[in-house]
């Protein structure tokens, strides 16, 4: 079901390119969002967005230090990019349920919030119940 060609810098043929900030909502289209913002993700990495394509079975390449031209942080957590291949040598498509790059992306987007990384760092305190332990100090304070 998977192809079963391993990625050469040589042959780039049936690869797509996919940057962490086509996928993140905090990104505008102008900085380089390239799918609608209701379906983007928060601050998606490039190691996620392997899990999710290898996971589907599609073959996939990650290359740590590329960075989107677009991006103006040099932070280590903005780096990154995946090579998908979409076609196969003889230009059908490797898994017929994505047939485009942005089919590849919208997958991407919608998986990536269920990934075990993703549910354990928005998993923590409620942030509500901090706020309000903290305005209720501020309120006694004022009372004496």
């Amino acid at each position: 079901m998977a192809c079963a060609t391993a990625w050469s810098p040589a042959d780039q043929d049936g690869f797509i390119c996919i940057y962490p900030d086509y996928l993140n909502n905090k990104k505008t289209i102008t900085e380089g969002r390239q799918i609608p913002i209701s379906k983007a993700v928060e601050n998606p990495t490039a190691t996620e967005i392997q899990d999710v394509c290898s996971a589907v079975g599609l073959n996939v390449f990650l290359e740590k230090n590329k960075m989107y031209s677009r991006e103006w942080n040099h932070d280590v957590q903005y780096r990154g990019r995946v090579q998908v291949q979409l076609e196969q040598e003889d230009g059908s498509l490797c898994l017929g349920q994505f047939p485009s790059c942005k089919s590849v992306m919208l997958y991407a987007a919608e998986m990536v919030p269920k990934l075990k990384t993703k549910t354990q760092k928005t998993g923590g305190g409620d942030p509500n119940l901090q706020q309000g332990e903290g305005s209720k100090r501020g309120k006694g304070k004022k009372k004496k």
